[in-house]
């Protein structure tokens, strides 16, 4: 009876400390790892077009001349334009040849036949859209003579896609002794472009 008595007591014994070295092993405190935590992460969303490179399309336009005495007359322009941007990212800067036709008359002082301008621009990004100032040097052809004068505006620009662009641009010009004749000029053109992008 006595080694019946042991066994047992040997077999409590063993799963008693069976039993301990598992609740041990549950008392110690389980390594959790944190969650990942969500970082924010920059995405360019697109805002900043793209105005790198060669342009070129046509103009339609309407002048209105303020000329000495009453040397005054308005009618539609029409012509060309090709140029040039360069995009640092918010910042656009470029330069233009245009031309415009014209058929002005001044009140008989004068017939106003077509207007070239050399031009510099510089702009703000804003996507699709450039908005832009621009000045420069405008050759004016009259019938009394020719004269280099200088111009200043502002104009918009928006790329319905990456090849085509459509705008508007105000410039003010001054014109002084138009080919010796005495006659002064201030010319105030409105042109809507629509440019094809290289």
């Amino acid at each position: 009876m006595s080694g019946f008595n042991f066994a047992r007591s040997a077999a409590v014994l063993s799963a008693t400390l069976m039993a301990g070295t598992a609740m041990a092993g549950n008392l110690n405190e389980v390594a959790v790892e944190p969650a990942p935590v969500a970082v924010p992460v920059y995405t360019d969303t697109g805002l900043g077009g793209d105005w790198n490179g060669f342009y070129g399309g046509l103009n339609l336009g309407y002048g209105d001349i303020n000329g000495s005495g009453d040397a005054d007359g308005d009618d539609t322009t029409y012509g060309l334009h090709a140029g040039y941007d360069y995009d640092f990212g918010r910042y656009v800067v470029g330069a233009e040849l245009e031309y415009d036709k014209a058929d002005i008359d001044l009140n008989g002082a004068a017939d106003v036949d077509s207007v070239t301008r050399l031009k510099l621009r510089g702009g703000y990004d804003f996507g699709r859209t450039l908005v832009y100032a621009t000045a420069g040097a405008a050759h004016l052809q009259t019938s009394i003579g020719d004269d280099t004068g200088s111009f200043i505006g502002a104009g918009v620009a928006y790329q319905v896609n990456d090849s085509f662009t459509v705008g508007g641009e105000v410039l003010e010009h001054r014109f002084d002794d138009i080919g010796g004749s005495g006659v002064d000029a201030d010319a105030t053109t409105f042109n809507l472009r629509a440019s094809y992008n290289f």
